[in-house]
């Protein structure tokens, strides 16, 4: 009889001690990125502003095309990224998923926050466009960026190096 009561002394000491405990600290996965969305395209901006590279990739638009990546423009300068994102979204379905649509899709997603799908957007834009040049280097360090603000240093690291790999030097001419 004594065990017995011992026992159930002993589950319910526990049972109590383990109601007063903490509940364990949300994975760190589940965590949203803290980075400032500002900074980020500021940095990403500034990276294709500093290629001076020999090669650039300058396409033809349909002019509807460019009257919505104005009004794109213009709303992201007025803070209104969500509308921006649906004039840009508007444009790529006129003109096509281009790298430049890509790109500036995924700094708008920057500024939303949403740093996995500017991820994958910046990753399309560097697939489908050019490999040098100012949008090479935007598009690799929207990769930082958002690799960054996701926890994945060494891929971080990886797009960082891809940056300067962007710039194409002119060639000799004598």
């Amino acid at each position: 009889m004594k065990f017995s009561r011992f026992a159930i002394i002993a589950a319910a000491s526990g049972a109590l001690l383990s109601a007063c405990s903490q509940p364990a600290p949300p994975a760190k996965a589940a965590a949203k990125p803290d980075r400032d969305p500002t900074a980020a395209v500021i940095a990403i901006r500034a990276a294709g502003a500093k290629v001076d590279s020999a090669l650039e990739v300058k396409p033809l638009r349909d002019p509807a095309v460019e009257g919505l990546l104005k009004q794109a423009r213009d709303l992201e300068a007025q803070a209104q990224p969500a509308q921006a994102l649906e004039s840009l979204r508007k444009a790529e379905k006129v003109g096509g998923a281009t790298p430049e649509i890509l790109q500036f899709e995924a700094e708008l997603l920057i500024q939303l926050r949403e740093w996995r799908q500017a991820g994958e957007a910046a990753q399309k834009a560097f697939d489908a466009g050019p490999k040098v040049g100012a949008i090479c280097a935007r598009n690799q360090q929207t990769l930082v960026e958002t690799r960054s603000a996701l926890g994945d240093a060494a891929g971080a690291e990886q797009a960082r190096a891809q940056v300067t790999a962007c710039k194409q030097a002119a060639p000799a001419r004598y």
